[in-house]
């Protein structure tokens, strides 16, 4: 009997250690429930801003009315005090400018005795300037048998319009403006730039033709054919 004991013994201690086994491993426990918390956006700053001050609008902020008024104020005095461009029947303006002599020109004189064509060229000696000047050049005597002179108005320096002038053998005279004074007040002055263009002006000052922009190659047909057409009405 005892081996049978010992047996039974045995087989009852089985389920006993597979039990322990389970027992004895860690129980999961269900995860915990976490609360995400929203971030808050950072405020977006261009590298140009300033620091807010207290009371202060941040410009991201400020009505459209209020940005405009900004940029006004920045603008310089020169802009805010710009004239309007001559328009068809205005005069010449008493300004001074120097020619390729260096000498002073009152642009209000230039009409006195005759008609007056002004061309208008971005910068001296360059491609199409040259084309431009140089087609004045080859119809000026046309222009001085109907009465009109011919000048060209450029911001370049005298010294640079003389050099051009010799180069290309141009036979009116050119005028500077370097601050563009004139030039803005014909309407052709922006950003610092010079518009290619061309102005008429009849014996005694008054702008009767004006073409802003203009093509070089364009620009002394079209004059000639307009102080023509006067010449015939």
């Amino acid at each position: 009997m005892a081996p049978r004991a010992a047996k039974a013994a045995v087989e009852s201690s089985e389920p006993t250690r597979r039990s322990s086994r389970i027992s004895s491993q860690p129980k999961s426990e269900p995860p915990k429930e976490t609360k995400s918390v929203p971030k808050k956006a950072a405020k977006k700053r261009s590298v140009d801003d300033g620091p807010v001050g207290e009371g202060e609008v941040p410009a991201a902020k400020k009505s459209k009315g209020e940005a405009k008024a900004a940029e006004s104020s920045g603008a310089s005095s020169e802009e805010k005090d710009a004239p309007e461009p001559l328009d068809i029947g205005d005069s010449l303006p008493s300004l001074t400018l120097k020619n390729e002599k260096n000498e002073d020109i009152d642009a209000a004189t230039l009409a006195s005795e005759k008609g007056v064509i002004l061309f208008l060229v971005p910068k001296a000696d360059t491609p199409g300037c040259t084309t431009q000047a140089c087609g004045f050049r080859d119809v000026y005597p046309d222009f001085t048998s109907l009465n009109f002179d011919v000048y060209c108005l450029s911001a370049d320096s005298p010294a640079a319009q003389s050099k051009w002038q010799t180069k290309k053998n141009l036979p009116y005279a050119l005028l500077s403006d370097p601050k563009r004074v004139l030039i803005k007040a014909l309407g052709a002055g922006e950003g610092g730039k010079t518009k290619r263009s061309h102005f008429i002006f009849e014996k005694g000052g008054k702008l009767v033709d004006k073409k802003i922009p203009v093509k070089p190659v364009d620009s002394p047909k079209l004059a000639l054919e307009f102080v023509k057409s006067l010449a015939s009405a």
